[in-house]
């Protein structure tokens, strides 16, 4: 067993290049400390001049990708499968990659990794699939994996890479309809994060809120949701990115109100339901609102402008 798993690791070092070749390496070896390995560590960071450059990793061919996920499935190594998972992700930045990887079952491999106990893991297998989900084939497949992602969102800890990892793929895969009914049970966590999260946080879950919100058959699960500080994302002094996509989300979800017949206005909403921040008790937001009329940025303008005239 140790001679096959030593086999593939030195065979997908190739592939992976100079530096990742010394660390696969040292892990199959059983991470021994001797001076050797610190000397050969330091050849890896500092490479001589007549050494060969890592191969680029989008001329990497079907062979090349091949050994990377069978690497993946082999190893039990987490520091392995991270270096695995990186190159297979900076692979699928390229669209021919990304059509090989699928038709090799590399999906449901990098997939199986979200299941990992170990953070970082996780993470990386995030970052392969958002890579992989630019393309409308691959999505098929990744969309059964969404729950999974949503739960990874929810469990992590608050503005991890982890948690932002799993938004920016929730992101790509929410930009069409398809497959937002398997959001639908996350969405009081996404709004959670409009609250609790730092900058980067809320930009990232305000994506996946706008996608969302651009569909009505969602619409009436968001209003639903309760954000007792929604209104403090409406204000001149808040980030312009942040202010921005949360005035596309209300104009998106206005809208939806507008084209609804009366059975959603009827239904019970509480005091801090968005709906209700929103749509019934409109005095504060449309103080918010008027007070942006004077906001520097065009864009901010006219998405008040429109939510104004709806």
């Amino acid at each position: 067993m140790g001679e096959r798993r030593g086999a593939a690791v030195r065979a997908a070092a190739i592939v992976l290049g100079a530096g990742a070749c010394y660390c696969l390496w040292r892990l199959a070896a059983g991470g021994r400390r001797g001076q050797r390995n610190r000397a050969g560590a330091a050849a890896a960071r500092n490479p001589s001049s007549d050494s060969s450059p890592p191969a680029p990793t989008h001329i990497m061919d079907v062979d090349a990708l091949q050994k990377l996920i069978r690497l993946l499935q082999a190893t039990d190594d987490p520091l392995i499968q991270e270096k695995a998972l990186i190159t297979l992700s900076n692979s699928a930045a390229f669209s021919v990659n990304q059509d090989i990887i699928r038709n090799l079952d590399g999906l449901s491999i990098i997939g199986g990794m979200l299941s990992n106990c170990v953070p970082k893991v996780k993470e990386k297998a995030l970052n392969a699939l958002n890579n992989l989900s630019m393309n409308i084939k691959n999505q098929e497949e990744i969309q059964v994996y969404i729950t999974q992602v949503c739960r990874n969102v929810e469990s992590a800890p608050l503005n991890s890479d982890l948690q932002l990892a799993g938004l920016r793929l929730l992101t790509n895969m929410s930009v069409t309809s398809d497959y937002h009914h398997k959001m639908i049970n996350s969405i009081p966590c996404f709004l959670h994060l409009l609250s609790e999260g730092s900058e980067r946080t809320q930009i990232q879950a305000l994506k996946v809120l706008v996608n969302l919100s651009a569909n009505p058959a969602i619409t009436r699960y968001l209003l639903r949701a309760q954000v007792p500080s929604l209104l403090l994302l409406f204000d001149n002094c808040i980030n312009r990115d942040i202010l921005l996509r949360a005035l596309t989300f209300a104009a998106n979800l206005k809208k939806n109100v507008n084209n609804e017949d009366a059975t959603m206005i009827q239904d019970q909403y509480s005091e801090d339901s968005v709906f209700f921040t929103l749509c019934r008790d409109t005095a504060p937001f449309a103080q918010k609102l008027a007070s942006l009329l004077h906001h520097p940025d065009a864009e901010v303008k006219e998405q008040v402008v429109r939510i104004l005239t709806q």
